[in-house]
């Protein structure tokens, strides 16, 4: 299959002023002469031409480049044909192309080649594939930098450190009667608890930064009528939803996005929570807490111009219960009316009136997020990169204990699964079905 020639539209489809299609195979340039009925493209050149379709008749003036072989994305001969933007022109190029023996590239198949002819490896692979859909500014420059390789890096620093581990262990079993460091094993321990070490701080930043990758995810809790849906049509500066004074207006979970500072934001208004009335209601009020929990930030919100009750105090055990591992914020709202509200333990961070004045509350939302960014650590990007690192993790954990008992051969074997386990990051080449399914989840013409 890699030595068809393959096409598709490497653009989003709409009106726009240019769309690219994009060939790669050994008949890419033969099929770029018939679309063109012209013999020579320079290779790194644009060149202004005249498109036609199997019947020679004219579909548009496009600019066509050639990139050969290896000198291009995929290693092989590519050709970009950009054409005038629009829902029938690009479609109408393509359908030339494959006329002329081109096949329909498959989700990922550019990338998927570039990765097997070795232009490049699965970290970068994957960074190519996020950057398309960064929800940031600093999600874009961590990954711009992975796709130069600083992650890679760290992957071969990482193996090459626990191959240097592993042979002192191949070096003891070989040569077991020679005489040997007497603290060789708390040289190999201390090795290991660094290296540990320095993984575990690589997963938890990785873990605490995901939202710059996917957006981060704000949850607006409290008891019904505080004001929750005020608030969101506040942040997204519309009236997306109903706001009236009847408890339980809101039944489901509103989401939308919303861009604050630098970052792109899913922000989630939520039904009241108390004590549901009907099946329906009972719903709406699950799934608020599953947002809740899904959640990086949560906006707990309180009125301030009624007294304190049973189901605030729900509220308030909900936060006890999340906040060592959620980032939430405690708002006090409607403080543009006669103050009530009283709840031993509890404390604002803002106080704001939703209708009126929200910018207290985006500044704080924009510096939570700024915060996250602060770490110099390598960033792990996807799923599969953590469990990988888990796994290396876990390998490491478990030859602690054949080390100490001096049974080397088990400690050797757990070594040379988390040395598998961290090149999987870069270059898998024996999982064909995790690269299909990884690279299958890429855009069309990537």
């Amino acid at each position: 299959m890699m030595n068809e020639t393959i096409a598709a539209i490497a653009t989003a489809n709409g009106i726009g002023s240019i769309a690219i299609i994009r060939l790669s195979g050994e008949n890419a340039l033969d099929i770029t002469k018939t679309l063109t009925c012209k013999d020579n493209f320079i290779p790194r050149h644009a060149t202004l031409t005249t498109i036609y379709d199997n019947q020679n008749e004219l579909i548009d003036e496009a600019i066509v480049i050639y990139f050969q072989g290896p000198y291009s994305f995929t290693a092989e001969d590519v050709v970009e044909i950009q054409c005038h933007g629009g829902f029938i022109v690009a479609q109408s190029i393509l359908s030339a192309t494959l006329k002329a023996g081109a096949r329909l590239a498959n989700a990922g198949e550019f990338s998927k080649r570039a990765f097997f002819n070795g232009r490049i490896d699965l970290s970068e692979a994957e960074a190519i594939a996020q950057l398309i859909e960064a929800k940031s500014e600093d999600a874009a420059k961590i990954l711009a930098s992975q796709m130069k390789g600083s992650l890679k890096e760290f992957i071969e620093q990482v193996r090459n450190d626990i191959i240097h581990i592993l042979a002192y262990s191949e070096v003891t079993i070989d040569y077991a009667e020679e005489d040997l460091p007497k603290d060789l094993v708390t040289q190999i321990q201390a090795k290991l608890d660094e290296l540990y070490a320095l993984l575990e701080k690589t997963l938890i930043a990785s873990k605490s930064r995901q939202g710059l990758m996917q957006g981060f995810r704000v949850a607006i809790i409290g008891k019904p009528n505080v004001g929750k849906s005020s608030l969101l049509n506040s942040l997204l500066n519309y009236n997306r939803a109903i706001v009236s004074d009847i408890a339980g207006t809101t039944r489901d979970t509103i989401e939308e996005q919303v861009k604050i500072g630098t970052h792109l934001i899913r922000i989630v208004d939520t039904a009241g929570i108390r004590e549901a009335n009907d099946e329906i209601e009972r719903i709406g009020i699950q799934r608020s807490l599953e947002a809740m929990d899904e959640s990086d930030i949560v906006i707990a919100l309180f009125d301030g111009s009624c007294e304190a009750n049973a189901e605030d105090k729900e509220i308030l055990n909900l936060i006890n219960e999340n906040k060592a591992n959620k980032e939430i914020l405690i708002v006090k709202n409607k403080i543009d009316l006669a103050q009530k509200f009283l709840l031993k333990n509890l404390t604002f961070e803002l106080e704001l009136n939703s209708k009126n004045d929200v910018t207290a509350l985006v500044k704080k939302l924009e510096a939570i997020m700024n915060e996250r960014n602060e770490s110099d650590e390598i960033m792990l990007i996807s799923e599969r990169q953590i469990s990988v690192v888990q796994a290396t993790m876990q390998n490491i954990k478990e030859a602690y204990e054949p080390l100490a008992e001096q049974e080397l051969e088990i400690f050797s074997f757990h070594l040379n699964e988390a040395v598998k386990e961290m090149a999987s990051i870069t270059r898998p080449f024996e999982n064909d079905e995790m690269l299909d399914k990884m690279f299958g989840s890429f855009c069309l013409g990537k």
